[in-house]
């Protein structure tokens, strides 16, 4: 049995447009409607999971289509605000591709999920990769980040390995809910750094091309 086969099946899901997260990442979260108020109420009284998917820009405005691939976050953390927020801290577990909407009495949507095609997202296996390999990455996305007016602290992101920095920035960066997708379904570390440059230089190539323009 692997350890993928340990998760549950089904799982409530947490539509967030250019919100993607990656096993081993943090995020905290700030949840105020009905719906997802009751979603962590029944998460907290089982698995304490949730799937984190990003919605498309098609189907119903109150329920759109959902990509196929999200990813499972745990709740680490919780507390309830005096005006009745949660404020809670998810960390990504695995990847998932949904198999199908349950339909339930709920507020909140839930599918039925399978984390098969991303089973080394539970063996926390550190890749490798040369300084310079990453200091290159950095310095484009340093570059762009400032243009776009992102804050973002990257001596603290140096600290981490590059596993850890390579998802953080997938995350955090100005890029588009499709170009994010495509940076949480790729199946490794590798892939994903690949992908990520190839973003890359269409920013720099359109950055190159208004230049010119002018």
């Amino acid at each position: 049995m692997n350890e993928a086969s340990k998760l549950p099946s089904t799982i409530p899901i947490f539509p967030l447009s250019n919100f993607i997260i990656f096993p081993n990442t943090t995020v905290p979260l700030n949840i105020f409607e009905p719906r997802y108020i009751e979603m962590i109420d029944d998460s907290m009284k089982s698995h304490r999971l949730i799937g984190m998917v990003q919605p498309k820009k098609s189907g119903e405005l109150k329920k759109p289509d959902l990509y196929e691939v999200g990813c499972a976050g745990k709740i680490t953390s919780f507390n309830e605000t005096d005006d009745g927020r949660y404020l809670i801290i998810i960390n990504g577990v695995s990847r998932f591709n949904i198999e199908k909407e349950i339909e339930t009495d709920k507020l909140y949507r839930s599918c039925k999920v399978n984390y098969q095609n991303y089973t080394k997202d539970l063996e926390n296996k550190v890749e490798k990769f040369s300084l310079t390999e990453l200091d290159k990455i950095l310095k484009d996305l340093k570059n762009l980040f400032e243009k776009k007016g992102f804050m973002v602290d990257w001596s603290n992101l140096k600290k981490q390995d590059f596993s850890n920095t390579l998802n953080t920035l997938s995350m955090a960066s100005p890029f588009s809910l499709e170009e994010k997708q495509i940076l949480l379904e790729t199946k490794d570390l590798n892939t994903r750094k690949l992908r990520l440059e190839e973003i890359l230089k269409t920013y720099t190539l359109d950055e190159f091309s208004n230049k010119t323009l002018q």
